[in-house]
């Protein structure tokens, strides 16, 4: 048997929806299988030239796997990175080869279509920075900083792609922009530059 430590990145389309199961100690890890294809525009006929699919089982674990399951679903474009795990199996008979990718991050390609964060409150927050890094074993660290608030370019992408209620944003609207104004705390706020 081999195991491998190579790290490697796929970009390709989910085949199933991810299914979510514990290890042994407790631990939540999800499982789903993404399909890369390639191909290539031949010129001489002016069309496109299916090259194949590869099919890689991909496992998550932790958080991770906790995020994953509540963003994924089949036929999403994602952006896999990870390292390779490559075990050789026999049974009744049968021998065979699975190659996984353990996921250390996922995302959706951008590339194919649009997508929202929301990031997700901590079980607990710590008390000191010192308690960040002995919670995670290690060193303590300082704490991460507090989110930035979206800009207003972003949230016109979001207003543009339907993405989020219009209502729920602070930045001003598209017309609001145009003229160079917005509201700060009941006063309006000239955005012009002279």
């Amino acid at each position: 048997m081999s195991i491998t430590n190579d790290t490697l990145t796929i970009a390709g389309n989910i085949g199933n929806d991810p299914v979510r199961n514990e290890t042994r100690t407790g631990k939540p890890v999800i499982n789903f299988r993404v399909g890369s294809s390639s191909g290539y525009f031949d010129q001489r006929t002016g069309a496109w030239v299916d090259g194949g699919t590869n099919w890689y089982a991909v496992a998550a674990y932790g958080a991770l796997a906790e995020h994953a399951k509540a963003s994924l679903h089949r036929g999403d474009p994602v952006i896999v990175s990870g390292r390779l795990k490559v075990r050789e199996w026999e049974a009744n008979g049968r021998k065979g080869i699975d190659v996984e990718i353990v996921a250390d991050a996922i995302g959706h390609d951008l590339n194919r279509g649009t997508s929202a964060f929301a990031r997700r409150a901590r079980a607990s927050a710590p008390q000191s920075p010192a308690d960040v890094g002995s919670e995670r074993g290690g060193a303590p660290t300082a704490a991460a900083p507090e989110a930035e608030e979206p800009a207003a370019q972003d949230e016109d992408a979001w207003r543009a792609a339907g993405l989020v209620d219009p209502t729920t944003l602070t930045g001003p609207t598209d017309a609001q922009a145009e003229a160079g104004e917005r509201e700060v705390d009941g006063a309006e706020e000239d955005l012009s530059f002279a």
